[in-house]
């Protein structure tokens, strides 16, 4: 009896004391937004600096092709303007006997063309034969002007690769150097990137600096090229309209 009233009395206490006990909430962890990983990436300044040295006479290089390649373009793009009018305002003045006038218009027109049909009213009461001989040498002085810077540019489109592959091979023999060094020891990836970061840059760098020059040579050479088969279509327009006026006569 005793012991049934003890056993309910401990019921009694446990029940009372898990009433006062607070229920508390599950913790929850906090949310940690995902981390960005950052990929390393190499600037075009990085790899030019891994390249070493030789980067230094390409870069040369690639700016003096970009120099020539804007100032002739510039220069090709003046002198392949012309008034439309000139030659029929040249032949006015040719009839009428104003040689005078023929030659102020071609000093004002500052062109190739002009420059050459000067020379040639400069000639005029001496044979035909001097006549176009005087605009030939002109045409020729003319196109010489205007190739000026060409033949370099040619020349970096064939010497910037193989300075690239110069680079390629003090490259490798780097890299062979720091195998050496090594031993019998395990070699080291990162004992050789140097020398190997060397010989694939200054590669890609050649190439894309003979290639640019080659493509910009290549551009220039057919805007001269447009020069001078206009200064010819000049030239024998000048010859016709000398010959006219004679067999007018006839």
């Amino acid at each position: 009896m005793n012991l049934t009233i003890l056993l309910q009395t401990v019921a009694a206490v446990a029940d009372t004391a898990m009433a006062t006990v607070p229920v508390t909430a599950p913790v929850v962890a906090p949310m940690v937004p995902p981390v960005d990983v950052v990929e390393p990436t190499l600037s075009f300044f990085d790899m030019a600096v891994r390249g070493g040295w030789i980067m230094i006479p390409l870069v040369i290089l690639f700016v003096l092709a970009i120099y020539i390649f804007i100032e002739r373009t510039i220069t090709l793009h003046k002198a392949s303007k012309e008034d439309a009018s000139f030659m029929n305002r040249i032949k006015d003045y040719i009839y009428d006997g104003k040689l005078e006038s023929a030659l102020n218009l071609c000093r004002d027109t500052k062109s190739p063309s002009a420059r050459m049909i000067e020379k040639g009213i400069s000639r005029l009461g001496r044979p035909m034969s001097d006549v176009q001989v005087a605009i030939e040498n002109v045409g020729s002085i003319e196109i010489a002007k205007l190739e000026k810077g060409l033949g370099l540019l040619a020349t970096i489109s064939g010497g910037a690769p193989m300075i690239g592959f110069l680079g390629t091979v003090i490259g490798m023999v780097q890299a062979f150097f720091e195998m050496e060094q090594a031993g019998g020891n395990t070699i080291n990836l990162s004992q050789l990137s140097g020398g190997i970061y060397t010989a694939m840059v200054t590669t890609v760098a050649g190439l894309i600096v003979g290639v640019c020059a080659y493509f910009a040579y290549n551009y220039l050479v057919g805007k001269v090229g447009e020069v001078m088969r206009r200064l010819e279509m000049r030239s024998m327009e000048f010859m016709d309209l000398l010959n006219e006026p004679a067999a007018g006569k006839k």
